[in-house]
């Protein structure tokens, strides 16, 4: 079965690494290569350990690649927009305070 390349959907079969996960069935969706959520740590929601240096191992994570994922990763990435702005406030907040004392 053939599955068509758009918008959330991408199967590059040609890749030097292709299959990075080990699946069952055809389907194997590439689009999230590099999960982005990666950055939610312990909070990502997928499949993962963390190695003895401390390094996130998502190489048992098969959520990206399977159908459903892309929906996945979507309904996630909300989560990772709110950090990213708490952070971006808690930067601006500091600053302000920083330069009132300068």
């Amino acid at each position: 079965m053939s599955y068509p390349n758009d918008s959330t959907y991408f199967c590059n079969r040609e890749c030097e690494y292709f299959p990075c996960h080990e699946l069952e069935g055809e389907y194997f969706n590439c689009l999230f290569c590099y999960c982005p959520l990666y950055a939610l740590g312990r909070d990502c929601g997928g499949n993962y350990s963390y190695t003895a240096q401390g390094i996130k191992d998502c190489s048992a994570c098969r959520l990206p690649h399977k159908k459903g994922g892309y929906a996945f990763v979507q309904s996630r990435i909300v989560e990772l927009i709110r950090q990213v702005a708490k952070k971006d406030e808690t930067q601006s907040a500091r600053q302000e305070k920083e330069g009132e004392v300068l």
